[in-house]
Formats: C-alpha cells, structure tokens, sequence
C-alpha cells in the first residue's frame, strides 16, 4: 500500500488534483481499480497536506446476474472507511442490450454511466469525481486512439466537463495494474464480479492483449508509451506537471 501511496500521492502533486476543501466522490464500480482507489483515497485522507471530504458512488446498471451480497460486502468496507456510500438505481443494462442492441456498447455505456455518475455528483450539491484510471488504461487508450481513430490521444490526468459542471480527477495514473492487483489481494478487498456481457471481449481486452504480446518481444514497450505520455513536450498530450 505504501507503493501505491506513493505513486498516488505523486501524481496528485504533479497535476494539483486536490484543493483544501474538496468534496471528491470515488465512482466506485466495485472493481480492483476503483475499490483500491477508494481505500487509498481514505489513508492519503489522514495525511494530506489539503483537507478533502471523501464519499463513494456505483452506479448499479440493472445487470441481471449481479450478486446483492457482494454490494453489501462494498458497502460494509465504505462504513469501515467511514465513507458514505452512494447506490445509483439505473436501467443502463436493458437500454444498451435489450432495446437498442448494441454490438459494440462500450462506449455509449461508459457515457451513460458517467452521466448518471455526474447527476448524482450535482444532487449532492457538487464536488469532484475520482475515477480508477491506471497505466495501463493510459497505454491501452492511447494505442486504441491510434489504432481506431487514427490519432494520438489519451484521456487527460484532469478535466472540468462543461456541461455537467463536474471535475474528473484520475489519481492512479502512475500506477500499473499488476501493482493494484497484488495490493488489492494482500489487502482481501472486496471485490464486485462483473457481470457485463462484453467483460473480457471488449476493443480494450484486445489492445490489452495486443500490448502484451508485444511486450513478448520489446519487453520495454509499455514503458516507452507511458514516457511519451507522460512527457508532455514529446507530444503535447497531456499538460505540463503543475498546472490544474
């Protein structure tokens, strides 16, 4: 934790995330990234040098195999963290796979549930949204924006979203997946199975993969697109560190 703590709390500095009297909402999906986040989030908490309140939002999106008792168990580690716990009730699932049939529903979903994310952010009263980003998800969506789009692009470490009038901040952007996923086991977090239909088929599973085949034969390869990222006069990606 100590590892993850560190990388977290260094990209925060870098891109002034955090300000004295931030209301920060984790949108806790109940994977390892987000769960990790939110506990980490809670230790950063007690010695920040900014005092930030903190609170947890899943949006549930109606899926017919989820586990109740694992929301109880995500639940329960909110209370342990003295976070309160915010349930959004949606009907994402039968819009995106009974009524429009999506092949290829990621992204429309990624959006609705950011939306809902985002209303319940401002029927709160306002405040900043914590996403579990890491950098993998750096790599993995820059080498997406290249390969479908024909372009170089990431999404950035901050963002203010005009229209909901809401600040995205991604705190693990230093962070890399395997990390999270031993410090989530030796932690036994809960975690929430995730029932989606396109979960491990998805364009993201595929660059995913793709990164690590190529990773087989240039083992440097993920550390050479995270550096371009990373370093904004390469590129122009992503702003310089220290600016909001």
């Amino acid at each position: 934790m100590q590892k993850i703590l560190s990388a977290m709390r260094r990209a925060i500095q870098d891109y002034k995330m955090i300000e004295d009297g931030d209301r920060i909402f984790v949108g806790v999906s109940g994977g390892k990234d987000s769960v990790l986040l939110l506990n980490a989030l809670a230790a950063y908490r007690r010695f920040s040098p900014q005092r930030f309140t903190l609170e947890a939002i899943t949006v549930d999106m109606g899926l017919k195999d989820s586990d109740p008792l694992e929301m109880q168990e995500l639940s329960a580690n909110c209370e342990s963290l003295d976070v309160p716990h915010h349930i959004v009730k949606t009907d994402i699932a039968e819009i995106i796979f009974d009524a429009r049939k999506e092949s290829n529903p990621c992204s429309l979903c990624a959006k609705m549930r950011r939306g809902a994310l985002n209303s319940k952010i401002n029927e709160l009263g306002g405040g900043k949204l914590a996403l579990g980003h890491n950098a993998d998800d750096v790599a993995e969506t820059m080498l997406m924006s290249l390969l479908y789009e024909g372009r170089f692009s990431c999404f950035s470490p901050t963002a203010y979203m005009n229209i909901s009038g809401v600040s995205l901040i991604r705190p693990f952007i230093y962070i890399e997946e395997c990390d999270i996923k031993s410090t989530v086991e030796r932690l036994n977090l809960p975690i929430v199975h995730n029932p989606c239909p396109m979960n491990h088929v998805s364009k993201r599973e595929y660059i995913k993969n793709l990164i690590k085949d190529i990773c087989k034969d240039v083992p440097f390869a993920k550390d050479r697109i995270l550096g371009a990222i990373y370093h904004p006069e390469r590129n122009n990606l992503w702003p310089p560190r220290g600016t909001d």
